[in-house]
């Protein structure tokens, strides 16, 4: 079983015609572990192991993080009642135009989410109190696969025994373990995340959420029996899909998927930048405990 990677490398490259089905050759360049070079010619940079190479600095297009399915602009998320029309509630209303909606043409495949009647209840309440109950707003750690869309990048490390991303929001971080370690200890912010090749598609199975996470700024929601399986597949040498499917049977009527290409950043200069905002929503969170409040 030791070299069971080793056989199947050899026979992708006898299929492959860069290597011409030299069989000589390809075992020399097996015991100099230099297979590489006899991968698919598909410009998909590779690993010694022949898997697609993630390493670098990814982000998603669009507007996606403030709503998963299609949405309009619109004002605000956080309205109020106005004269004639709904306004922009008091908290927004000094943001301007920085304060409102971008539309969006949504990642959810099918276009909407099959929620439960209760579920869909409280996904309207969380949009109209978006204010207070946001994650992301307190600087809470944003979940999978929030994490993979939001308007700041993260950073793929690959080696052939580790895969590991951090994200530039919150300093978020997932370790996915490449062999099953069992059930997720404790509940949390981020999950426990399982991985493993199909091909050419790295796929993942994350659990373990305290089902305190969003899927974005409009309210969308799950439990902590949410049950994610992402799939992770390269189209170029700097583009991937990304999908994810959702199941979660106390939110959900069935399981329902997102899908959304994401893009390495080729700047030689690129660097994952710091957002760690604990520090920025203090006074938000504690500042009325102030002995004098300034607000």
């Amino acid at each position: 079983m030791a070299n069971f990677p080793r056989r199947r490398a050899l026979r992708r490259a006898e299929r492959n015609p860069r290597c011409g089905g030299r069989v000589v050759s390809i075992l020399v360049a097996l015991a100099l572990g230099t297979f590489a070079a006899c991968a698919p010619d598909d410009g998909i940079p590779r690993t010694a192991s022949g898997h697609p190479d993630f390493n670098g600095i990814w982000s998603a297009l669009g507007n996606a993080y403030w709503d998963v399915e299609p949405h309009m602009a619109r004002p605000a998320l956080a309205m109020q009642e106005g004269p004639v029309v709904p306004v922009p509630a008091n908290e927004v209303v000094a943001l301007g135009a920085v304060g409102s909606v971008p539309s969006g043409q949504g990642i959810v495949v099918g276009g909407s989410i099959p929620y439960l009647p209760e579920a869909l209840e409280r996904r309207d309440e969380n949009r109209g109190r978006w204010l207070e109950r946001d994650p992301e707003i307190r600087c809470y750690l944003p979940g999978v696969p929030r994490a993979n869309y939001m308007h700041l990048p993260f950073q793929i490390f690959q080696s052939e025994s580790k895969f590991f991303i951090a994200y530039e929001y919150a300093g978020a971080v997932r370790d996915i373990y490449l062999e099953d370690p069992g059930p997720p200890q404790v509940d949390s912010w981020m999950g426990q995340s399982v991985g493993r090749w199909e091909e050419d598609t790295f796929v993942v199975t994350v659990n373990g959420f305290n089902g305190q996470t969003w899927f974005d700024r409009a309210g969308n929601h799950h439990s902590y029996r949410l049950v994610v399986t992402e799939r992770w597949t390269m189209l170029g040498p700097d583009h991937l899909m990304y999908e994810a499917t959702m199941e979660d049977p106390e939110t959900f009527s069935e399981p329902w998927t997102i899908r959304l290409p994401l893009y390495r950043n080729v700047d030689p200069d690129a660097r994952l930048g710091q957002f760690k905002c604990v520090p920025f929503v203090e006074e938000l969170m504690y500042g009325h405990l102030r002995k004098n409040p300034i607000r």
